[in-house]
């Protein structure tokens, strides 16, 4: 479920998934090269976590690095660290 801007809303549809299923929140934008703080990220994670339970969770950039025909103004390496910023971040909240 991408939720890297505010226009995506808040997590509490995330109430009305079952229980049985799985959710990777795309928390990082990957339409502009500035890095989100891993702070702000465990925060928007624990945020969800009041809808759905924190193991049934996951962390993903949000749908991909090219959003349209053009692309995004994103760079290979920026692209990188972004993909890296996900692994710290998880490595921070799941340990």
């Amino acid at each position: 479920m991408e939720y890297d801007d505010p226009r995506s809303g808040s997590f509490e549809p995330l109430k009305d998934v079952p229980k049985n299923k799985f959710v990777v929140l795309g928390l990082i934008t990957t339409k502009r090269p500035q890095m989100e703080s891993i702070d702000v990220l465990h925060r928007r994670i624990t945020e969800a976590s009041r809808y759905f339970p924190l193991e049934r969770l996951g962390l993903s950039a949000q749908c991909g690095f090219a959003s349209s025909v053009i692309g995004n103004n994103i760079s290979p390496e920026d692209q990188r660290r972004k993909l890296a910023l996900v692994v710290k971040t998880a490595q921070t909240v799941w340990g």
